[in-house]
């Protein structure tokens, strides 16, 4: 658990229940050691989201609903461009505009982003602005993702305020087709192999008992 998390979400409801059910303690030492600063991504966050190819973004509507969102892309699409800024191209879509829309009301984002094979969650408070492409080039060339082919339409950049590494409860595992390939992937071969030569031996010896009549 993070300083400026617990600042940021623990508001007085949230603590009455933390006092209610035991945890209250605890939080409030984590509490005391917050100085309101936003926190800044470490190598650790780094690392792990440049091996994401996925997160959901929350944002709030006109009309105070909280609206969540999927995004997807190649692995590492959400990029860090410093310390204390996300960004990632946000591509044509079915053209709600739901939480560009949103954004433009109230910048607040929550995103979560899971590794679902090793069980690791991080989520992620900050505030979001929308960069045009044809204002922000520079800002749009650092979003690129190579061949991948999608439109980029916009750019979405978070001033992150707060990260928290989320307990592993509870998440079931689950595989890419590409993690599965690379899991097991050299055993399929093998067996591929073992099946291509018994069957390639039942031909020889089909062969032979036809050359030899009784």
């Amino acid at each position: 658990m993070t300083h400026h998390f617990a600042e940021i979400m623990f508001t007085p409801r949230v603590k009455e229940l933390q006092t209610a059910y035991g945890s209250r303690g605890s939080y409030e030492r984590l509490e005391a050691q917050a100085d309101g600063s936003p926190e800044r991504l470490t190598d650790k966050e780094a690392v792990f989201l440049a091996q994401r190819d996925s997160f959901y973004m929350a944002t709030v509507s006109e009309n105070g609903w909280p609206y969540v969102q999927h995004r997807g892309g190649p692995a590492g699409f959400l990029k860090v461009l410093d310390e204390h800024t996300l960004g990632f191209a946000d591509f044509r879509g079915n053209k709600q505009f739901v939480s560009v829309g949103n954004l433009g009301h109230d910048g607040r984002v929550s995103i979560i982003l899971v590794d679902y094979p090793n069980r690791r969650r991080l989520k992620v408070l900050g505030r979001a602005r929308v960069a045009d492409t044809t204002t922000e080039p520079d800002l749009i060339a650092k979003l690129q993702l190579g061949d991948y082919n999608a439109r980029i339409e916009r750019a979405v950049v978070i001033t992150v305020e707060a990260v928290e590494w989320n307990c592993p409860q509870h998440i079931t595992p689950r595989f890419t087709e590409a993690e599965i390939t690379a899991l097991v992937g050299p055993q399929v071969e093998q067996l591929k192999a073992r099946i291509a030569a018994l069957e390639a031996e039942n031909v020889s010896l089909r062969g032979s008992m036809n050359s030899h009549p009784t």
